[in-house]
């Protein structure tokens, strides 16, 4: 039987639950400062709790795999990253809305540029890290080789290689709340708010309910990965055009074509068009948000799916959205009032093809400010038969369509696969 692993020297516990117990304050945090250490470094490293701001640790959920590997004695608990060679390949703003406490209220603006930014508080021993990373890399996908073997894309050298691959810059943000300005966005009262996430996830964070002086909360959910094609500049640019698709994952689909949905046929769609943007002097944004199943996790979702296809009738467009909430208890749990931060942290103020149907994500762009010329369905032939249902169900709820919308007849009509075919 293999021995247990030491780890560092045991320490006893300091419980940081209440303001003061941990001697001086914290950098406060000013949100929607433009100078960056005005606005305060995001502090939720575990080396030194003095010098913690936020409530939380960084990396989301990863923060429980860290756990794990300082408990087996993989990784040292005192562990600080080396970020040499690190910082961003391309710079992203600032922009104006960076500095609009109500534009951007789930994300740190400045995250990528903690070393530049904070270089004074390295120096005094506070270990800051990045909730933002911004890099460059290719990607290949077969519908892309068939795009281009169709003359629908074209080989240009520079954005789409002669090897069918696409080069894009990226960035991963992790999510930063502060919580006044959630609770703003949401229409509810801070107080509320704390009290419930403290409830709601099993009083993991008693600082959320005790520490009304600690205004920033990093959540333990996934995060953001932008994709940009094309120049970054150009997004920004108003003389030159924008194409953008929002797209919430979904691993079935996006990973392993799942034909039960249209997530990854139309997020190629939305990858396609935003190729022909760029190479048409503009840029193409693909933000993919971690939120499998509508927020409501791949369990949640997969039941879903049986509930579906064993109800009495069938796999019914009529009954989509019944048998979600059947098991859910709510449709849809993405809250996509908080989606469009990522938009306004490229510093995008119009987006002239917008590669989406959902009327959720659309009110949610043009109410934060953001103008859309044009809304692009997913093309019919794109669309797998299994997931005829899905697009019925959704263009009768509201869902943008240049067709005729399905009435309740055709929904009736509209049925999916059997699980035994």
């Amino acid at each position: 039987m293999q021995q247990p692993t030491s780890v560092s020297k045991h320490k006893h516990i300091v419980l940081t639950s209440h303001p003061g117990r941990s001697g001086a304050k914290p950098i406060p945090i000013r949100w929607g400062e433009s100078d960056p250490r005005q606005r305060g470094p995001i502090i939720g490293t575990l080396g030194n709790a003095a010098h913690r701001n936020v409530i939380g640790t960084h990396s989301g959920s990863y923060a429980v795999y860290r756990a794990l590997a300082i408990a087996s004695g993989s990784l040292q608990s005192d562990h600080r990253a080396d970020l040499t060679n690190t910082a961003p390949v391309v710079q992203i703003g600032p922009y104006p809305s960076w500095f609009d406490p109500q534009k951007i209220v789930s994300l740190d603006p400045f995250g990528a540029m903690v070393g530049e930014a904070y270089a004074e508080y390295y120096e005094q021993g506070y270990d800051i890290r990045p909730t933002i990373a911004v890099t460059k890399a290719h990607i290949t996908l077969p519908e892309l080789q068939d795009c281009i073997a169709k003359g629908r894309l074209q080989v240009d050298g520079e954005i789409l290689k002669s090897n069918g691959s696409l080069v894009v810059t990226k960035a991963a943000i992790d999510p930063v709340w502060y919580l006044p300005g959630i609770a703003h966005r949401l229409g509810v009262k801070e107080s509320d708010l704390r009290r419930i996430l403290f409830q709601q996830t099993g009083g993991m964070f008693p600082e959320l309910v005790t520490r009304p002086d600690l205004h920033a909360f990093l959540p333990p959910i996934g995060g953001i990965t932008v994709y940009i094609v094309g120049d970054v500049a150009a997004i920004t640019d108003p003389n030159k055009p924008l194409a953008v698709r929002v797209h919430d994952e979904c691993n079935g689909s996006d990973v392993f074509g799942s034909d039960i949905c249209t997530c990854r046929p139309y997020l190629v769609h939305g990858i396609e068009v935003c190729i022909q943007t760029a190479q048409s002097g503009g840029a193409g944004v693909i933000v993919y948000l971690r939120k499998e199943g509508r927020a409501l996790g791949e369990v949640t979702k997969f039941l879903v799916y049986n509930a579906r296809k064993r109800q009495e009738g069938g796999d019914r467009a009529d009954a989509y959205f019944a048998r979600t909430e059947c098991v859910a208890g709510v449709q849809d749990m993405r809250f996509q009032e908080l989606m469009p931060d990522i938009l306004h942290w490229l510093g995008i103020t119009r987006i002239d093809r917008l590669v989406s149907m959902s009327d959720m994500k659309y009110n949610a762009i043009v109410n934060s400010g953001i103008d859309v010329i044009e809304r692009i369905p997913i093309p019919e032939d794109w669309i797998p038969e299994d997931a005829q249902v899905e697009i019925a169900a959704k263009k009768a709820a509201g869902y943008y369509t240049p067709d005729i919308v399905p009435d309740a007849t055709t929904l009736a009509e509209i049925k999916g696969r059997n699980l035994a075919d």
